[in-house]
């Protein structure tokens, strides 16, 4: 393969997770045992730096139909409405007249941020049910992947692009990239919300890493992909939103100065070495260190005759159970919110899932895969942590 960025050929393995399904395919009873597995490997662009999956599960497997809600966690929607606050704050005081196109919108909770405060929005969602749910709560929604035919075929001028949690899924970064420039008005910004590579690292939050998620970005490596299609990042900030994500603010060349918090950050990534292949391979040696912290401590739950569950379901949970070998012998069940996913098995080590306030038995551990939205978790759970319930989380991510 070549560099998904730079188009380099010199590109290194630097992480196996080994085979893995796909893992937002959550699986009915019929399906279990009989879903495909794909390698897991990240690679690392000696050109650009940019690490990167080296197998791509198609764009129409993953994305026409998954199960994924935006506004399924209280977390996630508050996060989105201080974006929508913030971009109108420091850019659009006035927004009469103005526009909001959303790439990826999923249920349209981060459209639904900005229609309230005046904005003429549009998404654009390739998955069915997501896309279903937004038409349904009034937000205009396309159901298409976004690319460059996809932006020529809308034909309009957009003041704030927005792509939460999308830029770094894409099977056709450029084509993308070049339809996020021809949609983008003159003086319009482009907000892009991406799980940072180096709060991934630091956190050992290997977990976030999974077939969805194509490419990991610093701001170096994404300035890089910018500069080639002829956009400019201009100010950025960490979020704690999944255990670290930046908000990076874009804009046609020379029309926006950047800040001073951007190069002060740019300068944290160079300290840091978190763009050097060395680090990316302390990063591989942590993650065995902590598959062995984790088994010793359940298997030591087990063995006390706890009964553990899991607390959520989400998509990267499965990358940490596949990893480790953890299936229902050891986790019960999976307790989760998201009522798509009622009834059916995680892919790979097909443990149940059940609905939080529909199950009602209790176990001794909580095995808290949602370990993002910990603040979350630990405020509507007070009693049961009272009673004695243990949740524990594997990553220990600052402010999540």
């Amino acid at each position: 393969m070549i560099c998904r960025v730079c188009d380099s050929a010199r590109l290194e393995p630097v992480i196996d997770l080994g085979h893995q399904p796909w893992c937002n395919h959550f699986l009915t009873r019929e399906e279990v045992g009989k879903e495909p597995f794909y390698p897991l490997r990240v690679v690392y662009c000696h050109d650009c730096a940019t690490a990167q999956l080296d197998y791509t599960v198609k764009k129409e497997v993953m994305f026409a139909d998954h199960t994924y809600l935006s506004g399924t966690t209280k977390t996630l929607s508050e996060h989105f409405s201080r974006i929508a606050e913030e971009v109108t704050t420091r850019f659009f005081p006035e927004t009469q007249g103005k526009s909001v196109l959303d790439i990826g919108s999923n249920d349209g909770t981060q459209l639904a941020h900005y229609q309230q405060l005046g904005y003429r929005v549009l998404g654009v969602e390739s998955s069915h049910i997501p896309w279903e749910k937004a038409q349904a709560r009034g937000i205009p929604t396309r159901h298409a992947f976004f690319n460059l035919e996809t932006a020529r075929s809308i034909g309009e001028k957009f003041d704030v692009i927005n792509a939460s949690g999308v830029f770094f899924h894409l099977e056709e970064l450029h084509s993308v990239t070049e339809g996020i420039k021809q949609s983008l008005d003159g003086n319009g910004v482009f907000v892009v919300q991406f799980l940072y590579m180096k709060s991934i690292m630091e956190n050992c939050a290997f977990d976030q890493i999974y077939h969805e998620h194509l490419l990991y970005y610093t701001l170096t490596t994404l300035g890089k992909l910018l500069q080639r299609h002829g956009l400019e990042l201009f100010d950025a900030y960490l979020a704690p939103i999944h255990g670290g994500s930046i908000i990076a603010f874009v804009s046609h060349p020379g029309r926006r100065r950047p800040s001073e918090q951007l190069q002060r950050m740019k300068q944290e990534e160079q300290n840091s070495g978190c763009n050097t292949l060395e680090i990316y391979r302390e990063f591989a040696h942590r993650i065995e260190a902590m598959k062995e912290k984790n088994i010793s401590y359940l298997h030591a739950r087990r063995a006390e005759g706890k009964r553990i569950f899991g607390m959520g379901a989400p998509v990267k949970g499965n990358t940490l159970l596949n990893y480790f070998g953890l299936g229902p012998e050891t986790i019960e069940v999976l307790v989760e919110k998201n009522e798509l996913r009622r009834g059916l098995f995680s892919p790979g080590r097909h443990i149940p899932v059940v609905i939080e306030g529909e199950w009602t038995d209790t176990p001794d551990v909580y095995y808290v895969l949602a370990w993002n939205f910990r603040k979350e978790i630990l405020s509507r759970n007070r009693a049961l942590l009272q009673q004695g319930v243990e949740f524990y989380f594997p990553v220990d991510a600052p402010g999540s």
